[in-house]
């Protein structure tokens, strides 16, 4: 069903380009498609933004809070209410002015669109793309309240699903599990050829923003125990660190000047689109200790290059191990490094599983079916209807039918 030119106003915490940045891309897409004006809110100006434009969205540039953890904490709490209650009004003036059929919220982080679409009395989603399973039950209780105000909450992976739902149970009612879509490359791509003797290291790849939960600092300690294994390897890190984590950055680059890995590491930084640093690796690995998707395991997949992950949270609902992938004990440098020591000294392995990867990754995450799942939600919370298929009945169909 199309929208027929109804407007759904879009809100986005940032201009990044990471994960949930780039899954805004494709939302947008699925709705203009289906025949919405989209218009998104978001609080600043960046280079999101013209790719935005060139989707098909309107933007709107304007101020409003975005949530954190350090600022759930008590002393913050009354302070963080009044700055809440402000922007709310203001983006209650705004609906009212712009008038759109529902909101979209994208990501738990902003909601004060929430607030403002269950004042005016707007059927709202939120898009769910965080999966917090761990740390204080009171601040994970605290970004998940505002949910409670949405007509629907599309999750990404049942690791979010389960992440909601186990603070506040009531949410499974409310849930639509949706994986990600992840483009193809542009390019046909082919199985990395295995190192041939004295040709060069084996290049492993670890694309994402440089931080704890990502674990590069695991891959770096794996990546030393494979060389001392006598395993010519070379680690290419392609992603910058979030504001504030400029530190681990320093401990990185101090890591990987000892001589266990001096001249083995390469700070590549940001790049996107990914696919040409991909295709020139021969094993992508994705060592999270958190994930609640992990587009990078799947742009591996779709690259035809064999994936390590972690076996944490959505990973493990991208990768079957020994199947199309290969797992990880999470945080475990000596595992990671046991693990891609299989791979290094089996290539046949390591190219049955890369494509078997890009076979799975086609047929389960394409836009295609991202952008027609994406537009039946808004269609059925425009219209009334419940969510089209609710989260714990397609989590046990795809149980049953994991391809």
């Amino acid at each position: 069903m199309s929208g027929n030119g109804r407007t759904v106003l879009l809100a986005h915490p940032s201009p990044d380009l990471y994960g949930s940045d780039l899954q805004l891309l494709e939302t947008v897409s699925g709705l203009v498609e289906h025949g919405w004006r989209v218009v998104v809110a978001i609080p600043k100006e960046g280079r999101l933004l013209p790719l935005l434009r060139e989707r098909g969205a309107a933007i709107l540039v304007v101020p409003f809070p975005v949530l954190s953890k350090s600022l759930l904490h008590p002393r913050r709490i009354v302070g963080l209410a009044r700055d809440m209650a402000t922007a709310a009004l203001g983006a209650r003036r705004l609906l009212r002015s712009l008038r759109p059929a529902a909101v979209w919220v994208n990501t738990v982080t902003v909601p004060v669109w929430l607030l403002a679409a269950a004042s005016v009395r707007l059927p709202s989603v939120v898009h769910v793309h965080e999966a917090e399973e761990t740390g204080s039950r009171l601040v994970r209780t605290g970004l998940a309240s505002p949910i409670t105000l949405a007509t629907t909450a599309v999750v990404n992976s049942r690791a979010a699903a389960r992440a909601l739902t186990d603070v506040i149970p009531l949410l499974a009612a409310r849930l639509e599990l949706v994986y990600n879509g992840v483009p193809a490359p542009s390019t046909t791509t082919q199985p990395a050829q295995p190192p041939q003797p004295h040709g060069g290291p084996t290049r492993i790849a670890l694309v994402g923003r440089l931080s704890p939960r990502k674990g590069t600092d695991v891959a770096l300690d794996a990546i030393a125990r494979l060389r001392a294994c006598g395993h010519d390897a070379h680690l290419d890190l392609y992603g910058a660190v979030f504001p504030g984590y400029e530190w681990f950055e320093e401990e990185l680059r101090e890591r990987a000047a000892r001589p266990d890995l001096a001249g083995a590491v390469t700070f590549h930084g940001y790049v996107r689109p990914v696919a040409r640093s991909l295709a020139q690796s021969d094993i992508v690995i994705v060592p999270s200790r958190v994930e609640p998707f992990g587009n990078v395991a799947v742009e591996a997949q779709l690259a035809c290059r064999p994936v390590v992950v972690s076996a944490v949270q959505g990973l493990t609902e991208i990768v079957t191990d020994g199947r199309d992938g290969l797992h990880a004990e999470a945080g475990s440098a000596d595992d990671l490094a046991r693990v891609l020591r299989r791979l290094v000294e089996d290539p046949a392995m390591a190219d049955a599983l890369a494509r078997a990867g890009h076979e799975n990754a086609c047929s389960r995450f394409s836009v295609e079916r991202y952008r027609e799942e994406i537009a039946r939600v808004l269609a059925a919370v425009t219209d009334g209807r419940a969510a089209i298929t609710p989260w714990r009945s397609r989590c046990s169909a795809r149980r049953a039918d994991p391809s």
